[in-house]
């Protein structure tokens, strides 16, 4: 039958369900992407669990008789001890006072938590600083007082070994915004570090 001048173009027929494999079509893709998300929502989580704790164990895995800290938390330094608790304590405070820093006293926390009905592993607070170091540090902020005089935790862990614990200088400066006590900072850390290889090794 012959049409007008003006013809109809004619409709190409849908593609089969077996030529629609090959097409991206934007609704497929957008489905796709929805799906991916949602697993990745998934899977994040857990893996970055899992990288971290394996980067964690890898860091000590280099010395297998090297102990593993008894917890983790910003800023710390902990040092493993090669002496007996109260061993440990006894020779911090000789190096504390060997180097003339002033030493403000002892706080037994163990002994605290078990006057209060709990049961705490053994852990002592020793508090000492150079005051000609802490009045550099709160003079570039009053607010680093939070963090002076220094405080060192004396601990033992389940499996018996002792360690000692601190807050990093390094963070401490991080934490209060203080930049221009560089020089301050550096002999601190190294006063803290020479005080604890008192009890590093025998």
């Amino acid at each position: 039958m012959q049409m007008g001048a003006r013809q109809m173009a004619p409709r190409h027929a849908a593609p089969s369900r077996t030529e629609h494999k090959g097409l991206l079509t934007t609704r497929g893709l957008r489905s796709a992407h929805a799906r991916l998300k949602r697993r990745m929502r998934r899977f994040l989580p857990a893996a970055g669990a899992a990288i971290w704790l394996a980067v964690g164990f890898a860091a000590y895995a280099a010395s297998a008789d090297e102990p593993i800290p008894p917890g983790i938390s910003d800023g710390v330094v902990t040092v493993p001890s090669a002496y007996s608790f109260s061993e440990t304590i006894d020779r911090i405070k000789q190096a504390v006072s060997s180097k003339g820093i002033m030493y403000f006293g002892t706080l037994e926390q163990s002994k605290l938590g078990a006057a209060a009905g709990v049961q705490v592993r053994p852990s002592v607070l020793l508090v000492f600083g150079n005051p000609v170091l802490s009045a550099q540090f709160l003079g570039g902020n009053p607010l680093a007082g939070l963090d002076w005089p220094v405080r060192l935790v004396v601990l033992e862990d389940a499996q018996g070994q002792v360690w000692t614990a601190y807050s990093d200088f390094a963070w401490i400066a991080k934490r209060h915004h203080v930049t221009n006590r560089d020089g301050a900072f550096a002999m601190a850390s190294r006063v803290i570090a020479s005080i604890n290889d008192s009890i590093r090794t025998k």
